[in-house]
């Protein structure tokens, strides 16, 4: 496919061919994300300045107001520094216009006494007596036309004014041009929305319609969620086009695992294994999400699918993002996988010399059936005889290149990825849009509930006291703290600190620590020591917030659980009540606790739905913090906004979806547009998707 279309070049240029736009303003825009006049079109005013003219200040609400006014005085200020009137009067009164530290002689060159003038600035009260202080425009009335009757509020950036802001804005409007429709002509039709130009030239020059405003700004939303949406779809649509072949089991090895279980799985389990069998067996490759609550029962599902792919001959690879949660899915698949009768090896950077060899050698000749690993299952040596099955765990670490890196290992392999942070219905599509979704939303059955208590720090002896009796009755507990060491800038209990006051209190051979900082080796030391019961209680931080399992832990003390998210809460709360003892959280704060703080550990006391708390976290928040967008390859849209937005979003998904399955090499003349708007929105992955199609 050739380069970006010429009718896009004056979008593309320089921002320094714009009026008013140097090398210094060029550096200060940058800071914004702004390089072409194509940036400034999606920087939209955030608000508007009413500037229609008055003919009196009489009545007029405080703030900007806009009036003719013929100069009656000047009265130089008494002292230095002190405040320079111009007295003016307008059609019914007498009022003071305040300058400080101006300079006299400028000031009566631009109002002269006796000559008329329109003013436009902020009117306010001086000793009850109404003043303009500093006014944005003095203009002859001959220049006054000039003036916008609304003004744009641009956000700014330092070093950059609104006027400058502004001339740059409406000179980057020229360079654009109305371009062929990408949006489906019902739908734009339907929605009364503007064309692209027009919505473009409404949201740079508001007026007083809003309902003319929002429709213009609704549509830039939604072109800017098509092309993400299409960018997706072109890479679920180019998966799918992957030589896939089908996977069918005949569920022998399945059913000997459904036989072992002293439990039944619930219906949303055997939904997901359902669905997911349903797509390992169509000859296209399959690019599915499961996503289920804390608890949920992922792992089942997981192994259940992995058991498809051996059933039909193949091999399936689990692949987890850190070597603690490796060896936990290695623990917890290990039964599973005697009463298939299926061999499951585990495969991490720790492996050396001969034992990594050997591993390797039976991994190519067929001779493992599940691999289980870290990121270590992507380097070259790494060779599969039949993989049929890949599956990702805790995603929110990968973005969608991953996803297709991963798909190339096995070149016909199925996709699988689970997430257990519940995410919200905006999110998902945003993040997961070029995959299907299924979603665990039932426990287990037997789950209790866990009782969950806020407690202030300054009832720290009582919570030792009580964990010192639950230790003498032989139960397991989790200390989490939000920091590995202290810190003399961050006043956060650190978990060095907070392991010896618990060793001083209950005993050396009692407690144990776990941080992100220690050597691998002493981190499973630790880890083995707690999950065998040779130490009862783990003093931990958040690195054991996903994936951590261990049944007889029953107790979680979450340390100034003030500090952490709502998600996080969630996930280390679900480190407890996978057993058949009532578990307790306890979440600890230092008071007085802030509103925001305040709401967010009343409704981990108030719930324990994942779905919830993640809508909810959502609001308080906002989308880039819940999921990190640093490592979450979230996008950042300009204009669109991930949680008002999630009906656009949606319909975005289903249009770029139903667009390409008309349209698969975008040919056609909606197809070109659509072709347009990826470029206009920089998209070039999903250029390269086409082309390479």
């Amino acid at each position: 496919m050739a380069g970006r279309p010429e009718i896009l070049f004056p979008l593309f240029a320089d921002v320094q061919t714009l009026p008013g736009v140097g090398p210094k303003i060029a550096k200060s825009l940058s800071q914004i994300g702004i390089e072409t006049p194509r940036d400034l079109l999606f920087l939209l005013p955030h608000g508007v300045v009413d500037r229609r003219r008055r003919d009196t200040i009489r009545g007029a609400p405080l703030g900007i107001v806009t009036v003719g006014v013929e100069t009656l005085a000047h009265r130089a200020p008494a002292r230095r520094g002190g405040a320079y009137r111009v007295m003016v009067r307008d059609a019914e009164e007498d009022f003071p216009i305040v300058f400080f530290h101006a300079r006299g002689e400028y000031l009566k060159k631009i109002m002269p006494i006796g000559e008329k003038r329109v003013v436009s600035g902020k009117l306010e009260l001086f000793d009850g007596m109404a003043q303009m202080v500093h006014p944005d425009h003095v203009l002859p009335p001959e220049e006054a036309s000039d003036l916008p009757e609304f003004e744009p509020v641009y956000p700014l950036t330092q070093g950059v004014t609104q006027r400058v802001m502004g001339k740059a804005a409406a000179a980057a409007l020229t360079r654009a041009s109305d371009l062929p429709e990408w949006i489906d002509p019902g739908l734009k039709a339907e929605r009364h929305w503007p064309g692209w130009f027009d919505a473009l030239a409404t949201a740079h020059a508001p007026g007083e319609e809003t309902d003319v405003l929002d429709a213009a700004r609704t549509r830039l939303a939604y072109d800017e969620l098509l092309a993400h949406q299409l960018t997706l779809a072109l890479a679920r649509s180019r998966a799918r086009r992957g030589k896939g072949r089908g996977t069918s089991g005949d569920g022998r090895l399945r059913d000997r695992v459904l036989a072992a279980l002293p439990y039944r799985p619930t219906g949303a389990q055997t939904r997901a294994v359902a669905e997911i069998a349903k797509d390992m067996a169509r000859e296209t490759r399959m690019s599915r999400l499961l996503q289920g609550d804390v608890g949920a029962g992922k792992t089942l599902v997981a192994f259940l699918a992995l058991l498809i792919a051996v059933e039909a001959g193949g091999q399936g690879v689990l692949m987890a993002p850190t070597e603690i949660l490796a060896r936990q899915h290695l623990e917890s698949l290990t039964p599973l996988a005697e009463s298939a009768g299926v061999r499951v090896v585990l495969l991490t950077g720790r492996d050396r010399g001969a034992d990594r060899a050997a591993k390797l050698a039976d991994l190519a000749e067929g001779r493992i059936d599940i691999l289980v690993g870290t990121h270590a299952v992507f380097q070259a040596d790494v060779a599969f005889h039949d993989l049929r099955l890949a599956i990702v765990d805790e995603q929110h670490r990968f973005g969608v290149r991953q996803r297709l890196e991963l798909g190339r290992k096995g070149a016909s392999a199925d996709v699988l990825v689970m997430t257990a942070t519940p995410i919200p219905r905006s999110l998902s599509l945003a993040q997961y849009g070029d995959m299907d979704i299924s979603v665990l939303d039932e426990k287990p059955p037997g789950r209790k509930p866990v009782q969950t208590a806020l407690v202030s720090s300054g009832r720290m002896d009582e919570v030792v006291d009580h964990l010192r009796r639950a230790v003498a009755e032989g139960r397991r507990a989790y200390w989490v703290c939000p920091l590995v060491e202290e810190s003399e800038t961050i006043d956060l209990t650190a978990a060095e600190v907070r392991f010896r006051h618990l060793r001083a209190a209950l005993g050396d051979e009692v407690v144990t620590l776990v941080h992100g900082q220690m050597p691998p080796a002493d981190k499973d030391a630790a880890m083995a020591d707690f999950v065998a019961g040779r130490r009862q209680v783990l003093v931990a931080t958040t690195v054991i917030e996903v994936g951590v399992n261990v049944p007889e832990a029953s107790i979680m003390v979450i340390e100034q659980a003030e500090t952490f998210g709502l998600a996080q809460l969630h996930q280390l709360r679900g480190r407890v009540g996978r057993g058949s003892d009532q578990a307790t959280c306890l979440l600890m704060f230092r008071a007085p606790l802030g509103e925001t703080a305040e709401r967010r550990l009343t409704l981990m006391r108030e719930t324990e739905d994942g779905f919830v708390i993640a809508e909810t976290d959502l609001q308080m928040r906002g989308a880039g913090d819940v999921i990190g967008t640093a490592q979450s390859g979230l996008p950042r849209f300009r204009i669109a906004d991930l949680e008002r937005d999630t009906v656009l979003m949606a319909l975005a998904q289903s249009d770029a979806r139903t667009l390409l399955a008309k349209d698969p090499g975008l040919e056609g003349p909606r197809g070109k547009a659509a072709r347009l708007l990826l470029w206009l929105m920089g998209q070039d992955e999903a250029i390269r998707l086409i082309s390479v199609g």
